[in-house]
């Protein structure tokens, strides 16, 4: 089955719930690449963040010249743009923040998420026309912290990720109505809560908390009883043993009515370390989920499948539904696994086209002329094509692209155009 989409590369049109609430799609971005995707597969907004004080310093992260750029390239689409200072800050970060702060305001994005008071005070002081939210590692988990917020001036407050869509319904009736409620709605979920880990810091050294995490919580654990230091005891599942504080992926895809019935404005995706495959595959079936409901709930069910499908087709570890409907229990964890389902093998994103019809890529994995791919528009369609012929920088032919990261021009027996992403399904391989 094919769906088409609006023409999502157009200027992006807000959209209004059936309580009259504009409802925003909140897409990650790992890199200027990704940004770009997030913007051309249905991003409302996007979220980032600099090279220090954001809480993915493992990510790529934005130079301050991708940071301008890919602002002035998502406001000229009506997306709106949002950098995470949400560190939790030590006396020798307050400085740096506040020239950091002082460099941001003059590229406008349109809000910082913050999650430290400290930090609060500083982009009040420097930054004031720039909106404030607060960040989910602030632990916000009732109605008097979001008006607590309110009053200093925050306009946004993210929801913990411990909370049920019965207590965001709550506190979105004891808030004020101008006061935005943005919650986590697909990603991967922490064991931790609202992600203040200790486990990466007290192992390695790397400070969650300052950006640093090694997610320890995907390794796979033994017991050892106190007087037989040396003696491992596995506590199996398997023959692999057992990943005890692996937790599946948030997926709310079948939810969206309960979401938005919940008061929830900002509809976020977790993943700022992610892949263009991963923010293209995501936003585009959340984008189709969201315009679909509201438009109409028949129309919404009746594509249940091909949301399905779509959203499988990315990297997860199983899905639940986190907090939402309940406290989680034994069913959300992983114990037999770390590692992820990946069904389609990422090959890259097509940046131009050449007068001869050729796609310029920057290849993330090898393929081959005579290979089957899929071309994934942002419409909606999945476009199966062969590799007709695959040339090098200096225009001579190759047969495969073995290089990461190696420019390519490729012609393919269909044509493909600016921001498609190139894919191939494994079983193809």
């Amino acid at each position: 089955m094919v769906i088409k989409m609006e023409n999502t590369i157009q200027k992006r049109v807000k959209k209004v719930s059936k309580s009259g609430r504009e409802i925003e799609l909140l897409i990650p971005a790992s890199s200027l690449e990704v940004l770009k995707t997030a913007v051309i597969f249905g991003a409302d907004a996007v979220y980032m963040g600099g090279e220090a004080f954001g809480l993915r310093a493992k990510a790529k992260n934005f130079s301050m010249e991708d940071m301008k750029e890919g602002i002035q390239f998502a406001h000229e689409r009506n997306v709106k743009v949002y950098v995470t200072a949400n560190i939790l800050a030590h006396n020798q970060d307050l400085e740096g923040a506040r020239k950091y702060f002082t460099e941001l305001k003059e590229m406008k994005p349109d809000a910082l998420i913050i999650s430290d008071p400290g930090m609060f005070t500083i982009a009040k002081e420097v930054c004031p026309e720039i909106d404030i939210h607060i960040s989910t590692q602030a632990n916000n988990t009732n109605y008097e912290t979001y008006k607590f917020w309110n009053r200093l001036g925050a306009t946004r407050v993210v929801s913990a990720r411990e909370l049920s869509l019965a207590e965001i319904k709550e506190i979105r009736a004891n808030i004020p109505e101008d006061m935005e409620i943005e919650s986590f709605i697909h990603g991967a979920m922490c064991i931790s809560y609202s992600g203040r880990c200790l486990l990466s810091n007290y192992f390695t050294g790397r400070d969650a908390n300052q950006g640093a995490c090694t997610h320890p919580c995907r390794w796979k654990y033994a017991v050892v009883e106190e007087t037989r230091p040396n003696e491992y005891m596995p506590v199996y599942e398997n023959e692999r043993g057992t990943y005890i504080f692996n937790s599946k992926d948030l997926c709310m895809i079948e939810h969206i009515p309960e979401v938005l019935e919940a008061g929830i404005d900002s509809l976020k995706i977790e993943g700022r370390m992610k892949t263009a495959l991963y923010v293209a595959t995501v936003a585009r079936t959340y984008r189709k989920a969201i315009d679909d409901y509201l438009e109409s709930e028949e129309t919404y069910r009746a594509n249940m499948d091909w949301y399905h499908s779509e959203i499988s087709k990315c990297t997860y570890r199983q899905f639940t539904t986190g907090f939402y409907f309940g406290k989680p229990d034994e069913t959300t964890q992983i114990y037999d696994s770390n590692t992820y389902v990946n069904e389609y093998i990422y090959l890259g994103i097509v940046g131009s086209v050449t007068q001869e019809g050729y796609a310029r890529i920057e290849q993330r994995n090898k393929f081959s002329v005579g290979d089957a791919i899929e071309i994934m528009k942002p419409n909606g369609e999945n476009i199966v094509v062969t590799v007709k012929g695959m040339y090098d920088e200096e225009g001579a032919a190759v047969e495969s692209a073995p290089h990461p990261k190696q420019v390519l021009f490729i012609e393919l027996s269909l044509p493909a155009e600016e921001y498609d992403i190139l894919r191939v399904k494994k079983e193809a391989k």
